[in-house]
């Protein structure tokens, strides 16, 4: 729904954009070494890089934002006190919201699905219930405010939760890359496992960690951090009731476009099975801190932002800004459950008609319908909303605009990405695919 980075999405949630296809990876991926594959991000560089400057960044972008001038050209950047970056309730809270979405994932609500098939032939079994827990946790936090909890003290603590998060970020990726040396070889993703101490803790060397039928990977990449951000969300509003007396009306659509979006992805959470997070990239730091710390820190900025430099709407000015998250919310969605359906059931009577592209692994490609359209329309769509939710913020600063900005180039590397793995894996086919549907995100753009 999820640095989505993930550094992907989260990204981002934001996870649910793959190439449509029928079947799990071929044989000849099966067999490859992972010590021949590419490495990405960067490299070595990149793994020792990121994981230095993206917390850094997570840090300075949330005291931009409560800052009067929220100016990211602002040198030197405000510096939080040591007393501002480390509160004690701020740990006991992150560690109890874990232990709270750990606990709803293993209560026996909603229905169990299949992954994948894995290189040794097995497929694993998932929880469907992410979307009870969103709803669990609404009624949780609607019971707290009714009972008159300070929500908006989350204005205060955001700088010690990202801290807090950052620092179980870092302790979990080590933990995964430790216990990775314990599992069978068949068990490691094929690119995280180089032999390369920094890259292989960053990429992650394990595919699909478990603590018994607890699988680490998918429990982080939709629940704790992003249901997280909603409720971050909701702490900005409630600090704005505090200060003003009621919501403004960009508070409002802020929270509501970002609520309907991880609603979404929580409400389609089997589609995350079939996503390059779960079928590909290793759990290891580039993904652990991505769930818990990019995604419910940086993309709700918005919400933040306008806590302390609250913008007028008019009429006019918010029915565009829904129509505009409308629009982008119809083509992801569509574009989604076309791409999800065609790799569940290519017979079912919605998809059986749409005309495809013979493989030389034995697999199809969409090249009609909204995949006719672009090579991933879902990434149009899912860029649409996120200019609609940085609009209610105005135009006297940049920085609200830091999730489109980042989610574009974002969106553009993972299709680079995509782009060669399939030319890799579908040859001529892939080919044939680009000369048939040669935009790749933007109609008649790119």
């Amino acid at each position: 729904m999820h640095i989505r980075i993930s550094l992907q999405s989260h990204l981002r949630l934001h996870a649910l954009h793959r190439r449509p296809i029928m079947k799990a990876n071929s044989q000849a991926l099966k067999n490859r070494s992972s010590h021949d594959t590419e490495r990405e991000f960067g490299g070595t560089l990149g793994a020792l890089c990121i994981p230095i400057f993206l917390p850094l960044t997570v840090l300075f972008l949330i005291s931009v934002s409560r800052s009067p001038e929220a100016s990211v050209l602002q040198l030197p950047p405000p510096l939080p006190s040591t007393e501002q970056l480390w509160d004690p309730l701020a740990l006991v809270l992150l560690l109890g919201w874990i232990a709270l979405h750990a606990l709803l994932y293993v209560m026996p609500l909603g229905k169990v699905s299949e992954g994948l098939v894995l290189r040794d032939g097995t497929r694993l079994k998932y929880p469907i219930n992410g979307f009870h827990s969103l709803c669990i946790s609404g009624v949780l936090l609607m019971l707290l405010v009714g009972l008159g909890a300070p929500l908006g003290c989350l204005f205060e603590l955001l700088v010690p939760l990202a801290v807090c998060a950052i620092a179980v970020s870092f302790l979990f990726s080590v933990y995964l890359y430790i216990r990775s040396f314990w599992v069978p070889s068949h068990a490691l993703a094929l690119g995280g496992n180089t032999g390369n101490p920094l890259y292989d803790f960053f990429i992650g060397r394990e595919l699909n960690p478990r603590i018994g039928k607890f699988d680490l990977k998918y429990f982080c990449e939709l629940r704790p951090g992003l249901i997280g951000w909603v409720v971050i969300n909701l702490g900005m509003l409630m600090k704005e009731v505090e200060l003003r007396g009621s919501p403004s009306l960009a508070m409002m659509l802020v929270n509501i476009f970002q609520l309907l979006y991880v609603a979404d992805a929580l409400w389609n959470e089997e589609a995350v099975l079939t996503t390059m997070d779960i079928v590909h990239d290793g759990f290891g730091f580039m993904l652990v801190f991505g769930d818990l710390a990019w995604v419910p820190f940086t993309y709700g900025l918005q919400a933040a932002f306008l806590v302390v430099h609250p913008q007028a709407l008019s009429s006019l000015g918010a029915a565009t800004i829904i129509a505009l998250n409308g629009i982008g919310y119809y083509v992801f969605r569509k574009s989604n459950s076309q791409k999800n359906q065609f790799r569940r059931d290519p017979t079912h009577p919605s998809v059986a008609r749409l005309e495809t592209i013979a493989t030389a692994t034995g697999k199809r490609l969409l090249v009609s319908g909204w995949w006719g359209l672009v090579r991933h329309p879902n990434y149009f769509g899912d860029l649409l909303m996120a200019l609609a939710w940085s609009l209610p913020c105005g135009f006297s600063h940049i920085l609200p605009y830091f999730y489109v900005i980042y989610f574009t180039v974002l969106l553009i590397h993972r299709e680079a990405r995509d782009e060669r793995q399939c030319r890799a894996k579908y040859g001529l086919a892939w080919d044939t695919y680009c000369r048939r549907v040669p935009y790749r995100i933007f109609p008649y753009i790119y």
